[in-house]
């Protein structure tokens, strides 16, 4: 019961992210890196804002711990990430062995489990659902305004 209270404060932390980026126009997906309960990187989608198609939340969540760590791999780490990671940043998660990624809710179109189920490090542990109502909620308020 901790471990679900723990993932449910860090991920109240990424979805105050996800705000961030729906204020600015970003689709809103936030990320929290927590190393050893401690908050080491904040991000939130920066695609539009950088016009960068890498700028995803948690490519810059990983680029903002590692630099914090002063190393590449964050063996010790835990992602906290809105929506369900793409393969291009399942990808990167794997390469910094990041040993547990947490997420709200599933990316049925574009997410790794669909096309990349064993893009993660081959140890790391996935946690969906956390939150999973008011991250789902965000991105379809946010897209149904789109349209």
């Amino acid at each position: 019961m901790e471990q679900q209270n723990k993932d449910e404060q860090y991920m109240r932390k990424a979805l105050a992210e996800a705000q961030l980026a729906l204020r600015e126009g970003e689709i809103p997906i936030g990320a929290v890196v927590v190393c050893k309960d401690r908050i080491i990187a904040r991000a939130h989608n920066l695609t539009e804002t950088l016009t960068d198609v890498t700028a995803h939340a948690e490519m810059q969540a990983i680029t903002m711990a590692a630099n914090e760590l002063g190393g590449k791999y964050l063996t010790e780490c835990t992602l906290y990430v809105t929506v369900e990671p793409c393969v291009m940043c399942a990808g990167a998660i794997g390469w910094a062995q990041i040993p547990r990624v947490v997420f709200g809710c599933a990316d049925e179109k574009r997410g790794y489990q669909k096309y990349a189920a064993h893009a993660l490090h081959p140890k790391a542990q996935a946690i969906g659902g956390v939150l999973e109502e008011e991250c789902r909620e965000l991105m379809q308020t946010f897209f149904r305004e789109k349209r």
